[in-house]
């Protein structure tokens, strides 16, 4: 059961400007549902990613980084969900290749003008010809207003689809932007077993857009954990499709790039929440915020540790507030010089550790009654200087290890 995840309804996803979508059931892994995504880009979008750490990278994502590099102009993106078409070797980046040329010859495009994503089981090959005969129902399903569907159509132990949109004013000018994710389980920073897509109709250069893809991943997609492995196949990917009458954004320090990169944060935000929320057997969502660092970094690493630990994580699965689970991984997250003496740590209202040692008036009822809550604040002040991060994360339940026990079942 996902926690707290909002209603959305396809009404509510904002159709982009130059941006088609279209969806087929091509059997890739199982009958009857929704497993092949076609994304039809207007010509002279602009289209930037980042991708997983993972040397065990996917074919797709070693094909989607050349033809990035290629600067050929992406007008499509394809994505099947059943079969990850990771750890296939040499015919496994053959089967991706042969995708982008059926694709390209779909839509009179060349084959390095598609990238192409997979997401599923790892180490099995990828069902090609499968794939390729769903093109042509995808291609016939497009429509500027199937985001939902396309959100449907990513999912792989998802029990929900996510979608988000927003539509903001800049210059007087009307700006649309709209996103989908996948992710459930397989997730850490670097990314997770997640694919992000967010499309905007505004026109910007693509040195800018490099930097905000950057930039909004290392906020939103680079700052959520449920399990600590980092997947094969992870994307994000941000299309600028220039179709707004708003003139080219061509530096980052103007105020127009600032309003824009502050939406598709938000946005992207809300997408690597969703993540979370939905997260294989969570019960509990969890922000993590620590403050008072010397650096970014260093709050970072601290903040990955509390939620990375299966300790921490089962703790709260079971509203135990054995808070000192969490102290442990703040001293285990080897951020050099650390003073534990001044470190305080709270759990949302209450006042847990103070200096380092556990609060003379903090009540275990207290740390309970937090416990218990659906969503939680884990707030550490480390005073050592004015930087901060925050990540989310939930608990570990039983459930977690069912669905990963029976996930190829």
């Amino acid at each position: 059961m996902a926690v707290n995840f909002p209603l959305i309804k396809p009404v509510q996803l904002y159709a982009v400007p130059g941006i088609e979508l279209g969806w087929a059931e091509a059997h890739i892994r199982k009958p009857n549902r929704k497993d092949l995504l076609v994304i039809h880009l207007a010509e002279c979008s602009r289209v930037a990613g980042i991708f997983t750490k993972n040397r065990f990278c996917a074919a797709p994502v070693t094909v989607c980084q050349e033809h990035l590099s290629a600067s050929a102009g992406i007008r499509a993106l394809v994505v099947n969900t059943g079969n990850a078409n990771a750890g296939t070797g040499e015919s496994g980046i053959l089967a991706t290749r042969q995708t982008c040329a059926a694709l390209a010859d779909l839509l009179s495009i060349e084959p390095n003008q598609v990238l192409p994503f997979s997401t599923g089981v790892i180490m099995e090959p990828l069902p090609v010809d499968r794939l390729i005969s769903g093109l042509p129902q995808a291609i016939g399903n497009l429509k500027s207003t199937n985001w939902f569907e396309a959100a449907q159509s990513i999912m792989t132990t998802d029990t929900l689809p996510k979608a988000a949109s927003h539509q903001i004013t800049i210059n007087d000018h009307c700006v649309t932007l709209t996103g989908i994710s996948k992710g459930a389980g397989m997730i850490h920073p670097n990314m997770a077993t997640m694919l992000g897509f967010v499309c905007t109709d505004a026109r910007v250069t693509q040195p800018v857009l490099n930097t905000l893809v950057k930039d909004v991943a290392d906020l939103s997609f680079n700052a959520i954990t449920i399990d600590g492995d980092t997947s094969t196949n992870d994307s994000f990917i941000v299309v600028a499709t220039g179709q707004t009458d708003l003139p080219e954004i061509t530096r980052t320090d103007s105020p127009e790039y600032f309003i824009l990169r502050n939406a598709i944060l938000s946005l992207s935000q809300r997408l690597a929440q969703l993540i979370v929320r939905d997260a294989e057997g969570a019960t509990k969502f969890i922000t993590i915020t620590v403050e008072g660092g010397g650096n970014v970094s260093e709050c970072r690493q601290i903040a990955y540790a509390i939620g990375h630990s299966p300790l921490v994580k089962t703790a709260f699965f079971a509203s135990d507030p054995n808070l000192g689970r969490i102290l442990a991984a703040i001293g285990y997250a080897e951020v050099p010089d650390l003073d534990v003496s001044q470190i305080d740590l709270y759990l949302d209202d209450v006042f847990v550790a103070r200096a380092g040692g556990r609060h003379p008036e903090y009540r275990e009822e207290d740390g309970q009654r937090v416990m218990q809550q659906s969503e939680i604040i884990v707030r550490v002040v480390l005073g050592r200087g004015d930087a901060h991060a925050t990540v989310w994360t939930c608990d570990l339940s039983y459930d977690y290890v069912k669905i990963n026990a029976d996930y190829r079942s």
